[in-house]
């Protein structure tokens, strides 16, 4: 059967075993990835999947079932138990789910691709690792390492509202990193960021990463940062490069706007938040500088898509204007709950997966300044970039991050290397001290974000440039 005939066929017998709604998935997705080390390849992955997902909505359950097999039987089979687990879930009272409406639509999407990375010789991009990593060792790191990840992903969606929807989505990414091991101190560089850079489109972006140009200069970071000053410990004006305010923002905004966590509905493994529905357009989130969108309609980036797992088209919304929480990250039942009129946000990282609110795009619109102005304008602080560790509670308010590299800024001048830089901080309270902000975005991919019972990975994306933000605590105290 077709991906099309399968998903038809699912969603047929789901509505005969009394579903109200239902909808069906056919994913087929190949997955490459190489690592190397120290100038040898050190592993090699490739891996290929095809299934179906079918959800099934009675009264104000869900059910879902999954089949790794494409038959009229399978499919059919998969049908009748996603409506049959809904039924059985439905025999607790719970208020009513609506869904917030969308047209049905008969589309074909697909990702911008000008050079196919599985169609690029493994033996091309092995070179290009053990070029780099090799480089690497050559400049004095003790430790090199290179990866890059390949997802080719097809879906074939169908509803019972008529959507028929197929997409073809390709993802790539890669990076490098140095790690230095000193008397009781070992320091790490990365290019272009933590586990590399990610993006929905083909190979040409990782050849734009021109990663061996950048191999000697992280290795002899790593080397320097193992006799650096320590950071210091106080309240300072802290630059944040753009590397790390995207993790800035996947941690404390991105999480913090999804529905269903503010809904409580993801309270058992991920947390919940600390916004509250209620202040829905009125809520002060940062300063006037902070413009949040959520925009899966960006080309290249990591989290853009043609329609969502619900057959929701892309479209660009607000999450924070000029300051102001004014929108979420919604799928059409979370919205349909709150009262809101849109959804969009709804994405599984496999068939085998129930699809969930999840982030795209969730990134800064361009500031009026540049990097060089921000440290210019900066008579004492730090600077800070490329993310060594995260930590924030499970409202997503209270957070510590920890960075690879920091630099010194006295009197308008970036100056002498720091080690261990930290910062910690109050996410509302450290958005609205951000008083500059670089027009040098970058949609940063993620490709790693961790979500739901069982545990699901998605790829997102969030635009972001360098900014200063005014009293913020750094170093770790004595």
């Amino acid at each position: 059967m077709t991906g099309f005939d399968a998903a038809t066929a699912a969603v047929q017998a789901a509505l005969d075993a009394g579903a109200r709604y239902a909808d069906a998935r056919v994913m087929h997705r190949r997955y490459e990835s190489m690592s190397a080390r120290n100038g040898d390849i050190e592993e090699l992955i490739q891996d290929e999947s095809i299934g179906l997902g079918v959800r099934a909505l009675v009264g104000s359950s869900w059910g879902f079932h999954a089949v790794p097999e494409l038959s009229d039987a399978a499919a059919r089979d998969a049908g009748r138990r996603a409506a049959a687990i809904a039924t059985a879930s439905a025999r607790v009272p719970g208020p009513p789910i609506d869904l917030v409406a969308v047209e049905a639509t008969v589309a074909s999407w697909a990702s911008a691709c000008d050079v196919d990375p599985l169609g690029v010789p493994l033996t091309d991009k092995g070179d290009l690792l053990v070029r780099a990593t090799a480089t690497v060792r050559e400049h004095g790191a003790d430790l090199a390492e290179g990866l890059y990840q390949i997802w080719d992903t097809t879906k074939w969606f169908v509803s019972s509202e008529g959507h028929r929807i197929d997409q073809r989505i390709r993802e790539c990414g890669g990076g490098i990193s140095a790690t230095s091991i000193g008397d009781g101190e070992t320091q790490r560089r990365s290019y272009p960021s933590y586990r590399g850079q990610y993006g929905t489109t083909g190979w040409e972006l990782v050849t734009s990463l021109d990663l061996a140009a950048h191999a000697a200069r992280i290795a002899e970071e790593s080397r320097e940062l193992l006799t650096a000053p320590e950071c210091p410990s106080g309240e300072t004006d802290l630059i944040l490069g753009g590397e790390q305010l995207a993790l800035q923002i996947h941690e404390s905004v991105g999480h913090a706007i999804e529905l269903d966590r503010i809904l409580g509905w993801e309270a058992a493994f991920a947390g919940t938040s600390w916004l509250d529905l209620s202040r829905l357009g009125t809520l002060r989130y940062g300063s006037e500088l902070m413009n949040v969108t959520i925009d899966p309609t960006i080309p290249g980036a990591l989290g853009s898509f043609g329609f969502d797992d619900e057959g929701s088209p892309a479209a660009r919304r607000d999450a924070v204007r000029e300051g102001r929480w004014v929108g979420v990250l919604a799928g059409r039942d979370s919205a349909a709950v709150a009262g809101l009129d849109y959804g969009g946000s709804v994405r599984a990282d496999g068939w085998a997966r129930l699809p969930m609110v999840r982030m795209t795009n969730v990134g800064l619109e361009p500031g009026p300044h540049t990097l060089d102005e921000i440290i210019a304008a900066t008579d004492d602080g730090v600077l800070m970039d490329i993310n060594r560790s995260w930590s924030i509670d499970d409202k997503r308010l209270n957070f510590q991050f920890g960075c690879e590299v920091g630099w010194e800024v006295k009197k308008g001048r970036r100056g002498r290397l720091l080690r261990n830089p930290t910062y910690t901080g109050i996410g509302p309270v450290f958005w609205r001290s951000m008083d500059m902000l670089s027009s040098e975005i970058v949609p940063w991919g993620t490709p790693n974000c961790g979500k739901g019972q069982p545990g699901q990975t998605g790829h997102t994306g969030h635009p972001a440039a360098p900014a200063r933000f005014r009293n913020v605590r750094v170093g770790v105290r004595a």
